[in-house]
């Protein structure tokens, strides 16, 4: 075998662009919205954006899952329990997405009331909100099947179906938000058409891809044993990802108060900072399938260099996050609003300009995290993340009280470095060399 950071790299790369490519047409909806809308459409999405990712947290906790356990039959060989993980994740992902889509309809004015959308963007917000979720179904599937992708050491296929996504998705946003005057109905249809055909790609070429294995056994369709071991890594990814997302929720029921001007310059902000940790969470997700495959075929002497290349790779990145939003604050706000918002303008700069310098620290612990999830150590993955969690919404109560929406932003640091200190202590003790354990 090679290199482990050169392996690891090759490995990471093609999800790290993938993730560039689905932020990128996160951050269109945004900028489109807001530069030809105004600013309270770019409020009305950005009110909606927390609750989006609590949905979207179930969709990328369930690819961690499946990922994990998949690399680790893959790292074995174990080609018939590895068919068997597949169908049972599918069937598995059939019936929740389907339950979560109805609910997410069903109940979207609810969610819009539980995060005190104000009044004048709460319309707007409820439909995009409503559309979106109407296409979760699309969403989780496509997740899973790019987790299942990524675990056979194929991450180039589901960047290929996203690329295109990505470019049909911004086209469409031009034409129904600028052709066809749609607003924020036109942003959330677009996401949605292009979501749907990426997945549709992604299962047709997957179901080939798995056939095409060959194994002495015959496997199962569907196994309750697989799916209480998928769901051993997968329930404590979800519950992750969750947790952060109704922590994000609690944070925007604060942001919410204080008006949709500075709705619109966190939407804004949160976007661009939602890009950099959603990249170094994907290089973590990388080290996690690499550990997986290396701890099941019993090398965990290359778990550790393969930390050293993501945490490489993801402090590179954070570098020139930083750079971006500490030094041209202006500009990367600007891309979302027009000259006349200058409170939501500054709400934005002044977001980025506290947590960006922080980016090295928590690149940091989504690698350590990334070993630990891929290693089975669950309880220490979720000590570390929970703690952040709640410190930083603890925090974005207490000091928006005393300094104003100021004290929102202050709370991310300090979250992100006591949890950062945890997750690089649990690593660097070799706890998770005994966490492992599959059949």
């Amino acid at each position: 075998m090679g290199s482990p950071k050169k392996m690891l790299w090759l490995y990471s790369l093609p999800m790290f662009i993938s993730v560039i490519f689905q932020q990128i047409y996160n951050i269109a909806d945004s900028v489109i919205v807001g530069k030809f809308v105004g600013e309270d459409a770019l409020a009305a999405v950005g009110a909606s954006y927390p609750i989006t990712m609590l949905f979207m947290a179930v969709a990328v906790g369930s690819n961690i899952g499946c990922s994990v356990v998949i690399s680790q039959y893959f790292g074995a060989k174990k080609m018939g329990r590895l068919k068997t993980a597949v169908s049972t994740i599918l069937i598995s992902t059939l019936v929740i997405s389907g339950v979560l889509t109805i609910i997410g309809v069903l109940l979207s004015g609810i969610f819009m009331k539980i995060v005190n959308t104000p009044e004048n963007i709460f319309h707007s917000g409820n439909l995009y909100l409503k559309i979106y979720n109407g296409g979760f179904i699309f969403l989780y599937f496509y997740n899973v099947a790019t987790g299942i992708f990524n675990s056979l050491g194929d991450s180039r296929t589901p960047l290929y179906f996203l690329i295109g996504s990505s470019v049909g998705n911004i086209v469409l946003d031009l034409i129904f938000v600028v052709v066809f005057k749609m607003d924020v109905a036109g942003a959330a249809a677009a996401t949605v058409i292009a979501q749907g055909a990426a997945c549709i790609l992604a299962l047709i070429t997957l179901k080939f891809r798995i056939s095409a294995i060959k194994t002495d056994e015959e496997s199962e369709k569907f196994s309750w044993d697989m799916f209480k071991n998928v769901s051993s890594i997968a329930v404590p990814s979800i519950l992750q990802q969750s947790f952060i997302s109704i922590g994000n929720l609690f944070i925007q029921v604060l942001v919410n108060g204080f008006g949709s001007s500075v709705i619109a310059g966190y939407s804004a902000a949160v976007k661009l900072n939602t890009f950099t940790v959603t990249s170094f969470t994907t290089l973590g997700n990388g080290v996690s399938g690499f550990t997986a495959q290396n701890v099941g075929a019993g090398k965990l002497d290359r778990v550790k260099e393969g930390f050293k290349g993501g945490f490489m790779l993801a402090a590179l990145l954070a570098i020139v996050s930083f750079i971006v939003f500490f030094f041209f604050g202006d500009w990367a706000i600007g891309l979302f609003m027009d000259e006349g918002g200058s409170k939501a303008l500054e709400t934005g700069k002044m977001f980025l300009k506290i947590v960006s310098p922080f980016y090295i620290v928590v690149c940091a612990k989504l690698t350590a995290d990334g070993v630990l999830r891929g290693a089975g150590a669950m309880g220490y993955f979720m000590v570390a993340t929970f703690t952040d969690l709640i410190l930083r919404v603890m925090l974005s109560f207490v000091l928006s009280m005393v300094i104003g929406e100021t004290g929102i932003w202050l709370s991310w640091p300090i979250g992100w470095t006591i949890a950062t200190i945890m997750s690089l202590y649990f690593f660097l003790s070799g706890k998770w060399k005994k966490a492992y354990s599959f059949s």
